[in-house]
């Protein structure tokens, strides 16, 4: 592997500074920023284009990601960069992006992949990273599957074969105020209140030690011009894969009300506490950015009831219900499970399989606060034929079986 910029991610990563000065040197310098593209100046409003996309790029065995970042030629990690090339975001939020301690992976596909124009398109820059330790595959030293032993991805405090396996990244072209990061990796479950463990699965002695976030959640400020927007990153486990009990249905609910309580200010919040000790959720008057693949649909699938609609129907979220024609043709075409959904399928931002499965539902979000203009939005899910139709395939798929969600948001500087 390349070590010459392995610093340089690790530097934007960890201590919250620009990649720019030493990315310069390997790659030359940076792109022009035109208005209503990039940084918002003062005293005028710029459109800032915020997306989320489940990447899987995730491999089975640790250091894989890395192996194939190295090469520059994954067929794959080249599909999902030029899917990112495409739709151009100014902030991206990585889902299944395999986490390593010394923020190789992200320096790596940042140089061989975002940095290298694919099949023609547009090489893209980020100069500011941040990125964490996650729970999954980290061990519990408990049995959570409860199968009489102790070990193996089950047990893990997120599912994992090894540390960092689904981790997640954030991408920017406006500096992360990294000093100012809240994480909640280590937020236990039992302190929420009303909570939806299954006390009598678990039992009392395991319940008390779960941890709330399958992976992680994250609160990054992003400085935009003079303009803070909050973005609160997540990825809560799959509802699925479980017995009766539901307690994968059951996290997963509670994950998502992680957010829901963060955004209401008092009593409502005052039970979350961050990795740094700090308790208490967003102030009203701060702006946010909802991201991530929430694993919930809001009428199909096997969510807990009502479980992403604490987001969808919460006082200070706004729902811009991205869509795409490529999804409805997709459903169309697949039938199986898509032909008894409830939920209109322009929506869907997920390609299951269909038979047994949930079908295509709607699982990923960008969700802007009430006081951001929404210029626009879209799903990436192009119609067969279409260009860009061979990176959204179903399985085996080239890319992943998410698509690329985005939303337009129009930031004044002042």
């Amino acid at each position: 592997m390349s070590r010459r910029r392995a610093l340089t991610a690790a530097a934007a990563a960890g201590l919250g500074l620009p990649a720019g000065a030493a990315h310069a040197a390997a790659s030359g310098p940076a792109p022009v920023i035109q208005p209503g593209v990039g940084p918002a100046g003062r005293g005028r409003s710029t459109n800032v284009r915020f997306a989320t996309f489940n990447a899987s790029l995730n491999r089975a065995v640790e250091g894989g990601l890395l192996a194939d970042l190295e090469t520059g030629q994954d067929p794959q990690i080249r599909a999902v960069a030029e899917v990112i090339q495409i739709n151009n975001p100014d902030v991206l939020l990585i889902n299944e992006f395999d986490y390593d301690a010394e923020h190789r992976a992200i320096d790596l596909f940042r140089r061989n992949y975002l940095e290298v124009g694919q099949n023609g398109r547009t090489p893209v820059h980020y100069h500011y990273v941040h990125t964490a330790p996650v729970n999954t595959g980290v061990p519990s030293g408990l049995d959570l599957n409860r199968d009489g032993t102790v070990g193996g991805p089950d047990d893990a405090w997120g599912f994992g074969l090894f540390p960092g396996q689904y981790g997640m990244v954030v991408l920017s072209r406006y500096p992360i105020l990294t000093r100012e990061v809240r994480t909640f990796q280590h937020l236990l479950w039992s302190s929420m209140p009303g909570n939806l463990i299954p006390e009598s699965y678990y039992g009392t002695e395991i319940a008390a030690q779960l941890r709330l976030s399958s992976k992680s959640h994250w609160d990054v400020p992003i400085q935009i011009g003079t303009k803070k927007v909050h973005l609160l990153a997540a990825h809560p486990t799959p509802p699925s894969f479980d017995g009766p009990e539901d307690r994968n249905g059951r996290r997963n609910h509670d994950e998502i009300r992680l957010w829901a309580d963060y955004l209401r200010p008092g009593k409502a919040s005052r039970w979350i506490v961050d990795d740094s000790g700090t308790t208490g959720g967003l102030q009203p008057s701060e702006s946010f950015v909802i991201a991530g693949d929430y694993n919930s649909d809001p009428t199909d699938g096997d969510s807990w009831p009502g479980a992403i609609d604490q987001l969808l129907e919460h006082p200070r979220v706004r729902d811009t219900k991205p869509a795409s024609a490529g999804a409805v043709e997709a459903a169309q075409a697949q039938g199986g499970a898509n032909s008894d959904h409830k939920g209109d399928p322009r929506y869907d931002t997920a390609d299951f399989s269909d038979v047994p499965g949930p079908g295509n539902i709607r699982v990923d979000y960008v969700l802007p606060s009430k006081d951001l203009q929404a210029v626009a939005s879209a799903v990436y899910w192009p119609k067969a034929g279409e260009a860009g139709s061979e990176l959204t395939g179903t399985y085996p798929f080239p890319t992943s079986d998410h698509r690329l969600v985005r939303v337009d948001l129009q930031i004044r500087g002042l």
